[in-house]
C-alpha cells in the first residue's frame, strides 16, 4: 500500500508505527488490518476511499469532502469557512480518525451570522487544496472576477447519521487549484469520483469536478478531464431529459465516443456517484446511487475523435468550467483523482464504502431535497409531464415513479425547484381562483415562493392561496392549480424523501 504524505508525516511524527495492510478480494470487497505496535493498542480500522484506491495501485493524488475522511487514519481539517461577522476563520475537522465530519464546530462558529467555505483542504498530503477560483476566460461575480464561494450551511445532510454540509453551488460560484503536485497530465491515466447532489443541477455549462487547465482558457480541445454532472444538451447528451454523468474534455461535454448524442441513460438518484477515468485512447463513464447498490458502466470505449491524445494540464477545479463558465448548479460532497486508471474491482470497492457511509437528507428543516410532493386525497405526485423543461408547462398529478420530474427542492428561499433550476409558479403572477400553477426559471419572485405549512396545504405567499388538484381529481393527469384554501383533502399534500 502506497502512503499518502499525510500518513508519512504522521508516521514520522508518532511514537508508534503504523502497519497497514488493504486487500481487494476477487469480488472487489475491501478488506483492511490496522495495527499498532510499540505503545498502542490494536485497533481495527475500516479502509475509506482512498486506501482502497492505494492498493489497487492507483493511489488518489487528491481528495476532497466536506463530509468525512476518505483515508482511515486521516485526522485533519476537511475544510475551512469564514464568518461574516468578523471575517475570522475557523477549520472543520472530523469526529475522530478516519470518520464523519465535526458539523457542531461549523455550527458554533457560525451561530448568528452567516458563514462561507473559504477552503476544501486534500486529504492526500500533497497540498491539492480547493480555494476561491480567480477569473479566466469568463469572469466570477466577486470583486476582481473571482467567483463566489459556497453558503456553508446551505446544503445541509447526514452521514453515517451524523450532520454535515455539502459544498451548494449555484452559478456564479467555483472553486479552483492551478498549481497542483501529482496530478496527471499530457496522456497520463488517472481516475475521478464526485459523489453530489443528484437533485441540485441544471441545463448549463458545466458543473465539473477534476483536471482541468492552468490558464482558464479554452485554448485546445483535450486539455481537461472532469466529471461534469447535470442536464446540458449544447454538446453531449443521452436519453430523455437527464441529469447524466458526462465527461468535460474542453471544447465539449462527452457522453462517448460521439460528439452530441451517445446513448447513456439518465440517473435518478437522490446522491449520486458519479466516476469518470482515462488512459491513452481508453476512457469510461460509471455512476450509481450513492446510498445503495452497485455501479452501472455509461460508456466504455475508445476516446472522441480529436482527443487523442490527451492534453491535459493538470490543475483541479469544483464547480465550473475549464474557461470558469460559472452557470452550472450542483451540490458536491465529496470526491478523488487518482494516479492511474482505476480497475473495476477496486471502483466497486469504493463504492461498496461510499454506500455504506450513509449519505442521507437531512431531517427536517429547510431546504428539503429531492423530495415527492403526493396528494393527500390521490396518493399520486406532483408531476411535470414528459419530462417537459418548457417555461409554462402545467403541472399534473400522475403515479410516483423515480423520475427527477417529480423530485422537488424546497429552499430556504421557499421555493420548490425541480430540476434544479425551474420553480413551481403561479402564472401570470395570478391570484385569483383557477390560476394555473406552472413550471418557470426561477427568478425569486413573489409568485415563486410558497409556505409548505403543518396543516398539509402549500399555499403560495402571493396569493395566500392553496395549492389545487382541480374539481377535486384523483386521476392521472389532473392538473394543479390555485384555489381559496377549503380544507379538502385534494389540497392537502406530503413532502416525502
Amino acid at each position: 500500500m502506497m502512503l499518502s504524505g499525510y500518513l508519512r508525516r504522521s508516521l514520522a511524527a508518532g511514537a508508534s508505527a503504523l502497519l497497514a495492510t488493504v486487500c481487494l478480494t476477487g469480488g472487489g470487497t475491501a478488506l483492511a488490518t490496522v495495527s499498532l505496535t510499540g505503545g498502542g493498542t490494536a485497533q481495527a480500522a475500516t479502509p475509506q476511499p482512498c486506501d482502497i484506491y492505494a492498493a489497487g495501485g492507483t493511489p488518489c493524488v487528491a481528495a476532497h469532502s466536506t463530509t468525512r475522511a476518505l483515508y482511515a487514519a486521516y485526522n485533519g481539517p476537511l475544510y475551512q469557512v469564514r464568518r461574516s461577522s468578523d471575517n475570522t476563520t475557523r477549520d472543520i475537522g472530523v469526529l475522530s480518525a478516519g470518520g464523519v465530519v465535526n458539523a457542531a464546530t461549523q455550527d458554533s462558529f457560525c451561530a448568528g451570522t452567516t458563514c462561507v467555505i473559504t477552503i476544501i483542504y486534500d486529504q492526500s498530503g500533497r497540498d491539492n487544496r480547493l480555494t476561491q477560483a480567480p477569473p479566466g476566460y469568463w469572469k466570477g461575480p466577486a470583486p476582481g472576477g473571482y467567483d463566489n464561494l459556497a453558503d456553508a450551511t446551505a446544503a445541509p445532510i447526514t452521514i453515517g447519521g451524523q450532520k454535515a454540509y455539502g459544498v451548494r453551488v449555484e452559478p456564479g460560484t467555483g472553486y479552483r487549484n492551478n498549481n497542483t503536485n501529482g496530478v496527471a497530465t499530457g496522456d497520463q491515466p488517472e481516475g475521478i469520483y464526485a459523489v453530489v447532489d443528484g437533485t441540485h443541477y441544471n441545463q448549463w455549462c458545466c458543473f465539473d469536478y477534476g483536471n482541468a487547465q492552468t490558464d482558464g482558457q479554452a485554448d485546445s480541445p483535450a486539455i481537461m478531464e472532469t466529471v461534469y454532472f447535470g442536464a446540458n444538451k449544447q454538446w453531449g447528451y443521452g436519453d430523455g431529459a437527464g441529469p447524466w454523468i458526462m465527461a468535460d474534455l474542453e471544447w465539449g461535454l462527452f457522453s462517448g465516443v460521439n460528439a452530441g448524442y451517445n446513448k447513456l441513460a439518465p440517473i435518478n438518484h437522490r446522491f449520486v456517484t458519479a466516476m469518470v477515468k482515462g488512459e491513452p485512447n481508453h476512457w469510461a463513464i460509471r455512476g450509481g446511487d450513492a446510498q445503495s447498490g452497485g455501479l452501472t458502466n455509461y460508456f466504455d470505449g475508445r476516446r472522441p475523435n480529436g482527443y487523442n491524445p490527451m492534453k491535459k494540464e493538470g490543475a483541479i477545479l469544483l464547480g465550473i468550467g475549464g474557461d470558469n463558465s460559472v452557470s452550472g448548479r450542483g451540490t458536491f460532497f465529496e470526491g478523488v483523482l487518482t494516479s492511474g486508471y482505476p480497475s473495476a474491482a477496486t471502483e466497486d470497492a469504493v463504492q461498496a464504502n461510499i454506500t455504506a457511509a450513509g449519505y442521507a437528507p437531512a431531517g427536517g428543516g429547510n431546504p428539503q431535497q429531492g423530495v415527492q410532493i403526493v396528494g393527500g386525497q390521490s396518493g399520486r405526485c406532483v408531476d411535470v409531464p414528459n419530462f417537459s423543461t418548457t417555461n409554462g408547462t402545467q403541472l399534473q398529478i400522475w403515479d410516483c415513479g423515480s423520475g427527477t420530474n417529480q423530485r422537488f427542492t424546497y429552499t430556504s428561499g421557499k421555493q420548490l425547484q425541480v430540476y434544479g433550476n425551474k420553480c413551481l409558479d403561479a402564472y401570470g403572477q395570478g391570484t385569483a381562483n383557477g390560476t394555473q400553477v406552472i413550471i418557470w426559471d426561477c427568478n425569486g419572485q413573489a409568485n415563486q415562493q410558497w409556505n409548505v405549512n403543518t396543516n398539509g396545504t402549500i399555499t403560495g405567499v402571493q396569493s395566500g392561496l392553496c395549492l389545487d388538484a382541480n374539481a377535486a381529481g384523483t386521476a392521472n393527469g389532473t392538473k394543479l392549480i390555485l384555489w381559496s384554501c377549503n380544507g379538502q383533502a385534494n389540497q392537502r399534500w406530503t413532502l416525502r424523501s
